[in-house]
């Protein structure tokens, strides 16, 4: 993903969801750093502190405590400082609306988790892959 090797942001509670994405990372070398915040609400405050650096990507999961991905979607899209850091929803929510919900909330694509590994691997790849040659405003 590297734009200049900023730092992937993370959204998810699930631990064990969370080292299969850095597992998934190390094993296609992606050498971002990689940030992980549990919740929506926790990841509004990272981003709007002046002092971290703005991720190149959020991968975002809709099903959290606190503020789900949607709630965080309402808040972020709408924020002038976040608004263009591309989101891509990766998520177990196979539900319609969760899809319509995140595309009218401008996210950049939504993938479902696959359950297995090897599976998983090839959507991290695929996601790093495009936004590899993806350009982005600065």
């Amino acid at each position: 993903m590297k734009i200049t090797n900023k730092p992937i942001l993370l959204v998810e509670d699930d631990q064990v969801d969370v080292m299969t994405v850095k597992r998934a990372l190390k094993e296609i070398h992606v050498t971002n750093p990689m940030v992980n915040l549990e919740n929506g609400a926790e990841a509004l405050k990272y981003l709007r502190d002046p002092k971290n650096v703005k991720p190149c990507i959020i991968l975002l999961d809709l099903n959290m405590p606190i503020m789900n991905g949607i709630e965080f979607l309402q808040v972020a899209k709408h924020d002038a400082q976040i608004k263009r850091i591309p989101v891509v929803v990766l998520t177990t929510s196979e539900e319609q609306q969760d899809k319509v919900n995140s595309f009218d909330l401008g996210v950049a694509g939504y993938m479902a988790k696959p359950v297995d590994y090897r599976q998983f691997v090839e959507v991290m790849r695929t996601i790093d892959a495009y936004w590899t040659i993806s350009e982005m405003p600065q």
